[in-house]
């Protein structure tokens, strides 16, 4: 399985796609860059998988990777995974915007789809 690194190491990318996996749950909709939107969007179609599973080594799962936030867990299992229970995947969506002026990198909206 191939991944993007990011230019950090395993612990800080883990935690950093973990923290914008949590924001994109929260408030449904984050402005990041594409290439680390593309990642999260991985993680974000996986986290929500689990909770369309709903057992309980999924909730763990869950857990696991979003660093024990119980309030992201929540919302997962109990609004996302019954807005998306008829949907298989394509959970999110990347809206692209403008290049950033300080090092031109492309920023884009991630957001969940409705």
């Amino acid at each position: 399985m191939s991944y993007r690194k990011l230019g950090r190491d395993n612990k800080h990318r883990r935690s950093m796609l973990a923290n914008l996996t949590i924001d994109v749950i929260k408030n449904e909709k984050i402005e990041t860059t594409e290439t680390r939107a593309k990642e999260v969007k991985r993680c974000l179609d996986k986290v929500i998988t689990y909770g369309k599973d709903g057992s309980l080594v999924s909730r763990r799962k869950a857990l696991a990777f979003l660093m024990n936030d119980t309030e992201a867990v929540k919302k997962v299992f109990d609004d996302l995974a019954v807005r998306y229970k008829d949907r298989n995947g394509g959970y999110s969506r990347i809206l692209k915007l403008d290049e950033r002026k300080g090092d031109g990198a492309l920023v884009v909206i991630l957001e969940l789809v409705k």
